[in-house]
């Protein structure tokens, strides 16, 4: 995060490109203006751009005014590139002279995200170049095509590759930034701006889940309940077979349905909500990382520190220092 004492707020750059998705573009000022601390100081700053004054069209029936221009860029923390119809890159995987110069003004370390189809934009800057990246599934095809060495996965609702990061489509930009505000301010902000926004903190599965393709028949039983009572029995061993038994299915029509509908196994599920809870546990401080292990079902501190480092590159007290603070560290 770029700070200087006259202004220590973390600045949001949306950059608005022509004809931008109008739901997309509202998501990073929704989110990040709701980030604020218990007493109500905002956290981020958010400031809406594009590369020429006047409106700036949609995918929909209205026009955008963007409170500043491509000059803002240079100051950025973060820029986030909501999705667009921008022709350059989507058909081409270019992008024109006035939009590499104002990216030429970005400073080294700035956080680059987008979410939908900026994955376009970003991919042809040259951002994702034999990094991961996401995007709306339906426009897979088109990214590999323009894009061949980005490593696109078009099965999960965002990828955080450090200082880069993408949703998939629309909606999944909402967990991107969720996702961001955790990671810069911890669960209990993130959950506190997914109130306001009256959507969840997380969502489970990918977006192989939304795939035309992989949508499951609307007659077959749903594994819901039996996620939801995983959940909540997250100490159990649920087994492939405990599971299949809950959802009274066999083990192989339970472990086909259930990643129809999340685009995961059961046994990838059930471990990344185990982390979830982990994370939860580290984030609230009080307990040693054995009780926190034992508590989220991962059962050893070892298996706990193996999927954290795995995961997020980072030790449980790490990651407690991090989000929690020292003064949350357990006697």
């Amino acid at each position: 995060m770029h700070e200087d004492h006259a202004n220590p707020v973390h600045l949001v750059v949306v950059l608005w490109l022509p004809p931008v998705v109008g739901f997309d573009s509202m998501i990073p000022p929704l989110l990040f203006g709701a980030a604020t601390t218990e007493d109500g100081a905002p956290l981020y700053e958010v400031r809406t751009c594009t590369l020429a004054p006047g409106p700036v069209p949609s995918t929909s029936d209205f026009e955008l005014v963007a409170s500043a221009g491509p000059e803002i860029l240079a100051r950025a923390d973060t820029i986030v590139v909501p999705g667009t119809r921008f022709g350059p890159a989507r058909r081409e995987g270019v992008i024109p002279d006035d939009l590499a110069h104002a990216l030429s003004t970005v400073r080294p370390g700035t956080r680059m995200v987008s979410i939908c189809t900026g994955a376009f934009v970003l991919a042809a800057a040259g951002l994702f170049d034999g990094r991961r990246a996401t995007t709306h599934w339906k426009y897979a095809d088109d990214f590999r095509r323009l894009f061949p060495r980005v490593e696109l996965d078009e099965t999960v609702l965002f990828v955080d590759d450090g200082d880069v990061l993408s949703s998939a489509g629309l909606a999944a930009g909402m967990d991107l930034c969720l996702h961001i505000i955790r990671h810069d301010h911890g669960t209990v902000v993130a959950n506190r701006v997914a109130r306001h926004c009256v959507v969840p903190p997380w969502r489970e599965g990918g977006q192989a889940q939304f795939i035309e393709r992989q949508v499951p028949d609307v007659d077959r039983n749903s594994t819901a309940a039996t996620r939801e009572w995983a959940l909540a029995n997250l100490t159990e061993p649920l087994s492939v077979a405990q599971l299949a038994d809950h959802a009274r299915m066999s083990s192989r029509t339970f472990s086909r349905r259930f990643r129809a509908e999340t685009g995961q196994s059961p046994g990838v599920w059930v471990r990344d909500r185990r982390v979830d809870r982990a994370r939860e546990l580290l984030e609230s401080g009080g307990l040693s990382v054995d009780e926190v292990a034992d508590r989220a079902g991962l059962g050893t501190p070892d298996n706990l520190r193996h999927h954290l480092r795995r995961g997020l590159g980072m030790s449980p007290s790490a990651y407690r220092k991090t989000f929690a603070g020292a003064s949350a560290s357990p006697p």
